[in-house]
C-alpha cells in the first residue's frame, strides 16, 4: 500500500532507514533490504547521513526499487544548489519514487570530508516550496514543466527540543504543513516522558508524526548519546539494564522493541527504526515488536 493510503488510512506504518555503503557494491543492501522484505511499509534512505560520504540516496532508491521495495528519497539541502535539487527531484519521480524526505542536512564539520563546501543556496521552507509548486506543473522560476510530480512529502523534526527552540521547532512544522508536508520523522526518542510533553504541542490530525526508535549497541553508546548528543536523553534506568544484561544485544534489541509498543499505544503513526549499520538485526526487532 503507498505510504499516503497508509497514513490517511490511520494504520501504524513501520519504516527501515537504510544507509547505502560507503563504496559501489550494493549486494549488501540489497541482502539485509530482502531480510525484511515485506515487512516493511517503506525504506527510508538517507542522503550521506551525518555528513559521511557514501552513494547517495537518488541511486540507493531507483537500486532497491528495481527489486521490488518500496522508499523514501530523501533530499537534502546541504550539498547542492538548486538546479541540482531540482533536477534530483524530477529524476526521482521518472525512476518510480514517490514518497520523498526534505532534510538540511548534518554539519559537514563532522562528517569525512569536513574540508568540503557547504551549498545551502535553499533552506528547507524554500525546498519544501519547490515540492509544492512542481505539483502545479512548474519550476522554481515559473517556468512550465512537462510532467507534474506529485509526491507524499516529509521531512524531519527535533523531538526533543525545549523552550524556545521548541518554539521554533513548532512554528516551523506549521509551515511545513502549509507547504504540503504529511509526515514528520522525529529525532532518536528513548525519553517517554520528555516525547509525551513534546507530542501534547502537535496537532497530529494534520500531520503524521514518526518517532525514530534507535537501536542501542551498548551501554556505552547509549552513555555517549545521552552526554553528548544535543536534545536527546537516554533514562539512567535504560542504560543501567543494558549494562547488567547478560546478553546486552538482546537487550538492546528488547528496549527499541518496547519503544515500538509504546508509540503505538501512544496513537502515534508509526515509527522509523534505525539500526545505524546493524540492519541485519532488524529482523529481531521486528520479530520482538510482533510487526
Amino acid at each position: 500500500m503507498p505510504l499516503l493510503h497508509k497514513i490517511e488510512s490511520g494504520e501504524f506504518v513501520v519504516l527501515g532507514e537504510f544507509e547505502p555503503p560507503k563504496g559501489a557494491d550494493f549486494s549488501r543492501l540489497l541482502e539485509n533490504a530482502n531480510q525484511v522484505k515485506g515487512r516493511l511499509d517503506s525504506l527510508v534512505v538517507p542522503e550521506m547521513a551525518n555528513a559521511v560520504m557514501k552513494a547517495g540516496s537518488l541511486g540507493g532508491c531507483a537500486f532497491l526499487q528495481t527489486h521490488g521495495f518500496r522508499t523514501i528519497f530523501q533530499i537534502c539541502c546541504r550539498d547542492r544548489n538548486r538546479l541540482a535539487l531540482q533536477a534530483d527531484i524530477l529524476s526521482a519521480w521518472a525512476l518510480g519514487i514517490t514518497d520523498i524526505m526534505a532534510v538540511p542536512g548534518e554539519d559537514i564539520r563532522y562528517g569525512d570530508h569536513p574540508q568540503a563546501r557547504d551549498v545551502y543556496d535553499l533552506d528547507l521552507i524554500q525546498l519544501l516550496e519547490i515540492l509544492q509548486k512542481f505539483q502545479t506543473g512548474k519550476d522554481m522560476v515559473g517556468i512550465e514543466l512537462k510532467g507534474a510530480p506529485v509526491f507524499c512529502t516529509g521531512s524531519t523534526i527535533n523531538a526533543g527540543a525545549m523552550g524556545g527552540a521548541l518554539d521554533i521547532e513548532i512554528e516551523n512544522l506549521k509551515k511545513m504543513t502549509e507547504l504540503g508536508v504529511r509526515f514528520v520523522i522525529t529525532s532518536p526518542v528513548f525519553d517517554l516522558h520528555r516525547f509525551q510533553q513534546f507530542i501534547k504541542r502537535i496537532d497530529t490530525a494534520k500531520v503524521a508524526v514518526i518517532p525514530t526508535v534507535l537501536l542501542l549497541k551498548s551501554a556505552g553508546m547509549a552513555r555517549y548519546i545521552d552526554r553528548n548528543i544535543k536534545n536527546i536523553t537516554i533514562p539512567k534506568e535504560m542504560i543501567r539494564g543494558i549494562q547488567k544484561a547478560p546478553d546486552k544485544l538482546k537487550q538492546c534489541i528488547q528496549i527499541a522493541a518496547e519503544l515500538i509498543g509504546h508509540f503505538k499505544e501512544m496513537g502515534m503513526a508509526g515509527v522509523m527504526i534505525s539500526t545505524v549499520g546493524w540492519e541485519d538485526k532488524l529482523p529481531q526487532v521486528l520479530d520482538t515488536a510482533r510487526l
